[in-house]
């Protein structure tokens, strides 16, 4: 193949050149392609390879150029020249290219067989509609000299943004001397990676994970500019940091999903590569300083789109440590995935499911309302435990579970609930000592079921010391110290917890817990808003229901009070002040008489 940059210039009278507009570099990858020993074949039969030459170039133009998001430059009788936007694109192409001549080879024998070898670079060119230019593309031109029939050689610049396994095996042909080059060339030959079993990124860790995984792949921009990726990257970066921080996910970092840029690998792929059961990728325009984006959640199970929204911001917003955009799109992202579980959990046998999808869909049903929910959940634990009998979060769940018995009023012997619930605890500490959800939940147990605030306390003391981000255990000192009447406490315990754990899939609860608090340093408003936005998610809930009311009726609005109390009497017909100021632990006497009289004002009846 001869390139046009190989050839003596031809002098075509024109206009001054020196009138014509610059043109803007730009970055690309150039793929040369030429057809081996295509003289000799013409020599052999014109008429046959030029047919054949004609049905792959179809096939390229027509099929694998637009595939790859390329474009054909030329075709030049026995040669391309395209060009792409993404080098790994360019190389899945080139790579593509090898199998274009399969078809037109069948019938003929192999030495009679067309051929091709292709160079691949990376760098700055020149483009209008009819060509490109630039001393890159005839690097490009000199690196495909080096392969033999059916390889692909590129430049050390092409390597640096491929995965080796990922998007082709890579062989170091050195330091490489070209004509008319001054200088050498690192090259390196590629070929197709293997068409086995996609590897696997594992996480290191023994057994299985009981916390889903997300991979959060930098978003994209059909503009190509430095920028344009960065902002891709920082549209990652901000949703993967508020996603770790909500301690319910495992969160692949991006320094493993920045490879999948520009990949034209399926949901499923990336999930397989990654070891991921959620993908959240997405596209974005910048329109000036405004910036447009589309985002989208993937099972990789199932390839299933389980959430899509639009979503829009100035650009320095996005830029921003405490980014709007970044707190919503991790948000939604983080409620869309415990919604797909709960559809798993709901839809799918027990020992067809992984672990963190019973433990995700155990932990959301656990505080509906709908009893059928909640004996699910309980259910689920189950099954949980004597899978992974060892695993302390089944156990420390189970706890709670025992716990919202009591508040559900569901209990007979509340002795015996707690003794079961506090066994839970113990086998999970006992598995895993520093497990501060276990002494966390231990301390939720003692609180609630035992009604002994002080030893609540002390294994709250313990939880935290272990581990003073345990976001659990910062709600449950919430609801101790609401108990105890210590209402600024409380809320500040209260918001440390939804700080630690802004995405968590219980955001109701911890509304809920924060609305109690609330009411008990006499911030009623405050206290209504949380509740009220609590019973959206969970409109049935017993506790936050009695919440609402005596905030209600100590606000004066007796109305909207007797009318929560009206819906606390259908859920629970028997309740009463009686059995209210029954169920204080000791030590909350005092918050518990100031709402029982506004309960009773609300139309709870005595006894």
């Amino acid at each position: 193949m001869t390139h046009p940059s190989d050839c003596p210039s031809i002098h075509v009278p024109t206009a001054d050149a020196s009138h014509w507009p610059e043109l803007p570099r730009s970055r690309r990858a150039i793929v040369v392609v030429d057809v081996v020993e295509s003289v000799r074949l013409m020599q052999a039969d014109e008429a046959d390879v030029i047919n054949r030459w004609r049905h792959v170039v179809n096939e390229v133009r027509h099929q694998l150029v637009p595939a790859h998001g390329g474009r054909l430059v030329k075709s030049l009788g026995d040669g391309l020249l395209l060009e792409f936007e993404a080098v790994p694109a360019a190389v899945s192409a080139a790579l593509a290219l090898q199998a274009c001549t399969g078809a037109v080879n069948l019938a003929h024998p192999p030495q009679s067989w067309l051929r091709l070898r292709v160079g691949v670079h990376v760098g700055l060119v020149v483009s209008d509609d009819l060509d490109i230019y630039g001393q890159d593309v005839n690097i490009t031109q000199r690196l495909m000299t080096l392969a033999q029939p059916d390889e692909v050689v590129v430049s050390a610049a092409v390597v640096d943004q491929l995965v080796p396994g990922l998007d082709a095996e890579v062989e170091d042909l050195g330091m490489c001397h070209f004509k008319h080059l001054s200088h050498p060339l690192h090259a390196y030959r590629l070929r197709r990676a293997n068409d086995g079993p996609l590897p696997t990124v594992t996480s290191g860790g023994a057994g299985e994970s009981l916390l889903p995984r997300i991979a959060v792949v930098p978003f994209a921009s059909q503009a190509v500019s430095e920028l344009q990726a960065a902002i891709g990257d920082a549209i990652a970066d901000g949703v993967i940091a508020r996603l770790s921080a909500s301690g319910r996910m495992r969160v692949i970092s991006r320094l493993s999903t920045s490879v999948m840029r520009a990949r034209a690998k399926s949901v499923s792929e990336i999930g397989k590569l990654l070891d991921a059961a959620y993908v959240l990728s997405g596209s974005y325009e910048l329109i000036g300083s405004h910036l447009e984006l589309r985002a989208e959640l993937a099972d990789a199970r199932s390839e299933e789109v389980v959430w899509i929204e639009s979503l829009g911001c100035e650009l320095a917003e996005l830029l921003r440590p405490d980014s709007a955009l970044a707190d919503k799109l991790a948000s939604l992202a983080a409620d869309a995935m415990a919604a797909g579980e709960l559809r798993r959990v709901r839809a799918l046998p027990m020992p067809s499911l992984e672990g963190f999808s019973l433990l995700l869909g155990a932990v959301t049903l656990m505080h509906r309302t709908a009893r059928q929910d909640f004996d699910r959940a309980g259910e689920l634990l189950e099954y949980l435990i004597e899978r992974y009998p060892r695993a302390p979060e089944p156990r420390a769940w189970m706890a709670e579970w025992y716990v919202l018995r009591v508040s559900r009023g569901v209990v007979q012997d509340i002795g015996e609930e707690a003794a079961r619930a506090l066994d839970h605890t113990r086998r999970a500490l006992d598995a895993s000592p520093d497990c501060s959800m276990a002494l966390a939940a231990e301390g939720f147990v003692h609180c609630h079921m035992r009604r002994d605030l002080d030893l609540a306390d002390e294994r709250l003391n313990q939880a935290l010391q272990l581990n003073p981000s345990d976001a659990l255990a910062w709600l449950f000192r919430c609801a101790v110290q609401s108990f105890r009447g210590a209402g600024e406490q409380a809320v500040a315990a209260g918001e440390h917890a939804v700080a630690l754990s802004p995405l968590d899939p219980m955001r109701h609860y911890y509304d809920a817990l924060a609305s109690t608090a609330a009411l008990c340093a006499g911030q009623l408003s405050r206290s209504i808003e949380l509740a009220s936005r609590s019973l959206r998610v969970n409109r049935h809930h017993l506790p936050t229901l009695r919440t609402l009311a005596i905030a209600q009726a100590e606000q004066g609005d007796l109305d909207a009070a007797r009318e929560t109390v009206r819906r606390v009497l259908e859920i629970e017909p028997g309740f009463t002040i009686k059995r209210y100021l029954e169920r204080g632990p000791r030590g909350g006497e005092g918050p518990r008489l100031r709402y029982a009289r506004a309960l009773q004002e609300a139309g709870v009846p005595a006894n």
